[in-house]
């Protein structure tokens, strides 16, 4: 099984009502999400989308569960699993599949594609290809943060197979010797690229190498969209309290491979099925269910509005025109007329 079932991810006393609202935007947020996700493997695979293309199918409670907890003017960054996290943050999810056609409508101009989405206006620093390079990135935007005194701070996310890059330790002790407002999120989902994290370390309780660093860290059950909201909660309370980082370590899992490329053999179908009972989005559907804040009616009608959602997204997409060749020494330096080699 993968290190996402050992141990018991730690669960917060406090036992918050969240309200109907929250609830029902938990519900669309993630369904989008999820959606959205199988519809760009559904065009991969009919090589309308090209690359490489790593989804986000059954960790949408670790965005959605966190955007619910910060307010705006908080910053995020993450990896190259990242069209989910621009989508939770109000970005159009237009621009997000045009930028995975490689259009010029798309939220990168085209030029990023699916591992690197860029939204400045919902404050979404990026998609990062290398893997743990955003984790020192991260610490930067939050310590312009302190510097600027803006009260806000930065969710810098990574997946498990971050935490054995060298930037990872550098940045966890910058963070905590400047008291940085700065939230470290290791999304594992148990298998990095496709190695368990049994496999490739001593250490498989990942929030524990927070605790060298004496910062602040615990496990979350983040297929749990509740327990992910109120540990990010805690944390950004520390945060803007000028108390400094913490390091949460959201247990997770994704259905899919580790990339479109990857057939996820390493793995049983019975795992992937255990784990699809956990589902976060069929957790809120049960509570919406239970509490009767919406009938099975009302459901079905945001999921055929989702639905519609992502098919104008594709229509978009489609109708769409690649960029411009010259758009290549655009975007570049901040010098408008540098003078690039053309020959």
């Amino acid at each position: 099984m993968a290190s996402t079932t050992k141990g018991k991810a730690q669960s917060k006393s406090s036992a918050a009502k969240f309200s109907k609202e929250t609830y029902m935007e938990w519900f669309e947020s993630m369904l989008l999400m999820r959606k959205f996700e199988e519809k760009a493997g559904q065009l991969y695979g009919q090589q309308k989308i090209k690359g490489f293309c790593h989804l986000y199918i059954g960790q949408e409670a670790c965005v959605a569960g966190a955007v619910s907890a910060l307010k705006k003017g908080d910053k995020y960054i993450t990896a190259y699993r990242d069209h989910a996290h621009p989508i939770a943050l109000g970005s159009d999810p237009k621009k997000i599949m045009a930028e995975l056609f490689a259009k010029e409508t798309g939220i990168s101009k085209g030029k990023g594609g699916s591992m690197h989405m860029f939204d400045i206006e919902n404050h979404f620093f990026g998609g990062h290809g290398i893997v743990g390079g955003q984790v020192p990135l991260g610490a930067g935007i939050a310590f312009a943060e302190k510097y600027n005194k803006t009260g806000n701070l930065c969710m810098c996310y990574m997946g498990d197979g971050a935490v054995r890059q060298g930037a990872f330790h550098e940045a966890l002790n910058l963070a905590m010797t400047w008291k940085l407002p700065v939230i470290f999120v290791i999304e594992n989902n148990g298998y990095a690229m496709g190695t368990s994290v049994q496999r490739t370390s001593n250490v498989t309780e990942l929030h524990t190498l927070g605790k060298a660093y004496e910062m602040p860290s615990e496990a979350v059950d983040a297929m749990s969209v509740e327990e992910v909201h109120k540990s990010v909660e805690v944390a950004a309370k520390r945060a803007r309290d000028g108390k400094g980082p913490t390091l949460l370590e959201f247990r997770t899992y994704r259905y899919k491979g580790h990339s479109m490329s990857d057939p996820a053999k390493y793995r049983t179908k019975d795992e992937v099925e255990e784990y699809k009972k956990k589902d976060p989005i069929e957790q809120v559907r049960d509570v919406i269910l239970k509490n009767k804040y919406a009938s099975e009616k009302d459901l079905s009608a945001i999921e055929e509005k989702v639905k519609k959602e992502v098919a104008e997204c594709v229509k978009f997409a489609e109708e769409s025109s690649y960029p411009d060749p010259s758009e290549a020494f655009k975007d570049v330096y901040v010098q408008e007329d540098y003078p690039f080699l053309m020959e």
